[in-house]
């Protein structure tokens, strides 16, 4: 078993954390006791690159019960935990290679040490793993029968190599499933972002003026929680549709030039690069927070921030103090990365439950279907994702209604009019 790991001694502590975090996924565990009868992933090689927490702990559990040889990587720098990492290895035998604070170099190392395994089916959060095959690996798509990904910005980059026909395997858009992205990225995102900054700076929130960079699932999340904690929010899109939504959901919009102005706390959850730069840099006034909770550390323009600064220093944990012309200083926290992973857990084990569950169903349809995908993106069946949200209302002992045989007939006919 191939590991690197921070230090194999936090074992003990990680442990306990899979365990409290497996009482809130009632879904995957459900999930976990199938595949221990069925073995639905046995001999299967699986490469990970995702966010190395107490949840994935449980998926690669999951994913090991099913018969499957797991391999994980971290799918950012600053988001793994390394006791979790230390208990996957010495407490159940499963490979990993990451370390919190990991720089670039030994961050592709990992990946490439991880599809050194010539995994049948790789999971991402983010893309890099089929990014590397697609260019630097291309051997290995041989073996490869299909890949998960489970950001908007790994699906972005996906459909991309989709619509250029360079795609070399099937990709499953776990993002896409509506027990994903309706309640990872709203509820998920928004809590866990605010967690982070609250933790990263104390700030209170209430009264502040709190600008939303980007209004897809993610920032209505993130909006919606700092107006639950009494924050003014604003919100600036390029999407007319998502600008519209946002101002009848009652928050202000924007252009970024002129909420730049005003602004306490900025967070970018676009998926986009260079979303907050030097123009909007230059018109914040003194004392402004800059954080950033989409995949890639991207958003805000780093290398700008770090040219306008006659002065950088590291103020308190997580949080970096920039000084621009005129004595202003401008805070940076996370180095643009994550927040609610580098400051914070991440998201609640009972809503990234919906999410594994996701992965883990989507690798047994991989396994069983395979020979049947082409090359493309392909959205999760919608067969598994309403069978996760009827396990998940279950778990909540919430019952709902069903059809009665006139309604089904109803809804499937066209004959009856006014």
């Amino acid at each position: 078993m191939k590991h690197h790991i921070k230090d194999i001694r936090l074992a003990k502590k990680g442990k306990l954390r899979i365990e409290w975090a497996g009482r809130d996924m009632p879904v995957l565990n459900l999930i976990r006791k199938r595949f221990i009868r069925e073995k639905p992933l046995a001999n299967t090689r699986i490469a990970c690159c995702l966010h190395v927490t107490s949840e994935t702990g449980n998926l690669a559990l999951t994913l090991k019960a099913a018969g499957a040889d797991v391999a994980i990587c971290a799918s950012n720098p600053l988001s793994t935990q390394d006791d979790i990492a230390a208990s996957l290895v010495k407490d159940y035998g499963i490979s990993v290679l990451a370390i919190k604070g990991e720089d670039k170099k030994t961050y592709y190392k990992h990946i490439n040490s991880v599809l050194d395994i010539r995994p049948q089916i790789t999971m991402d959060d983010g893309a890099d793993l089929v990014s590397t095959i697609h260019q630097k690996r291309r051997d290995l798509s041989r073996d490869v029968l299909a890949a998960t990904e489970e950001t908007t910005t790994g699906v972005i980059r996906l459909r991309a190599l989709e619509r250029k026909g360079l795609l070399l395997f099937p990709i499953i858009a776990v993002n896409d499933a509506n027990t994903k992205h309706l309640f990872d990225n709203r509820y998920g995102t928004g809590q866990s972002t605010i967690d982070g900054i609250i933790r990263a700076t104390n700030k209170l929130l209430s009264g502040t003026k709190f600008v939303v960079c980007g209004y897809g699932w993610c920032g209505r999340g993130v909006a919606m929680r700092a107006r639950g904690m009494g924050a003014n929010v604003t919100v600036c899109e390029v999407n007319p549709l998502r600008a519209l939504e946002a101002m009848m959901d009652g928050y202000n919009v924007l252009p970024l030039r002129q909420a730049a102005k005003t602004g306490d706390i900025f967070v970018t959850v676009s998926g986009d690069t260079s979303v907050i730069r030097k123009e909007h840099f230059l018109l914040m006034k003194d004392g402004a927070i800059l954080a950033n909770s989409g995949h890639f550390n991207v958003e805000i323009d780093l290398v700008a921030l770090q040219k306008l600064a006659g002065k950088k220093r590291h103020i308190r944990e997580f949080v970096e103090e920039y000084t621009l012309k005129g004595n202003k200083k401008l805070f940076l926290l996370g180095e643009g990365r994550l927040i609610n992973l580098v400051a914070a857990e991440g998201h609640p084990a009972s809503v990234m439950d919906m999410s594994f569950a996701n992965q883990a169903l989507s690798s047994e349809f991989v396994k069983k279907n395979a020979k049947n995908l082409k090359n493309k993106v392909y959205r999760v069946p919608r067969e598994i994702d309403e069978k996760i949200a009827s396990l998940k209302l279950k778990s909540l002992n919430t019952k709902i209604d069903t059809l009665t045989t006139e309604q089904e007939k109803y809804l499937s006919s066209w004959e009856i009019g006014t």
